[in-house]
């Protein structure tokens, strides 16, 4: 019995901490390098310099992402309620080449980037990223108020759009 009550109150107390929110960037995430589509190298915190006291939604994707696709006419809805919004696509295509049509092909209107750095990288580490599509939200003070969401019907993502 007290093996059973000693398991429940070490369960307790792990489910009860809980992490501190993720509201700012890592020096590592604003210094990883991004490429334009004319094809010159910025640092993410350019990208984030560009759209000052703006609302920023980001959309980390891939053409080659099945749910990134599916995810697409969704996030089209989300542009056409939300049209004061900024969005940034950072892409996780296997090749320039394939990024440019992707963007092409589905007709995706905002801001583009290639993420050379790929899963692996700098920005990659800090959104610990798992899945894609994968969406964040920085407001217009440059505060991350949704850092992790995978769909576009997530509640956090309205309720942070302006």
């Amino acid at each position: 019995m007290k093996k059973i009550l000693l398991s429940f109150l070490i369960g307790s107390t792990l489910l009860n901490c809980q992490t501190e929110p993720v509201t700012t960037f890592s020096d590592a995430a604003l210094n990883d390098e991004f490429i334009t589509l004319d094809e010159s190298v910025v640092p993410f915190s350019t990208i984030l310099e560009k759209h000052k006291g703006e609302t920023i939604f980001i959309d980390v994707w891939a053409c080659w992402c099945k749910d990134c696709l599916k995810s697409l006419p969704k996030l089209k809805e989300l542009q056409k309620d939300y049209p004061n919004t900024t969005y940034v696509f950072l892409s996780l295509d296997k090749s320039i080449n394939a990024w440019k049509k992707g963007i092409q092909k589905h007709e995706l209107k905002g801001d583009h980037y290639y993420m050379q750095s790929g899963w692996k990288g700098a920005m990659g580490k800090f959104l610990d990223l798992d899945w894609i599509p994968r969406y964040m939200i920085v407001d217009d003070k440059g505060k991350i108020v949704v850092y992790r969401a995978i769909k576009t019907k997530d509640k956090h993502l309205r309720k942070h759009l302006k």
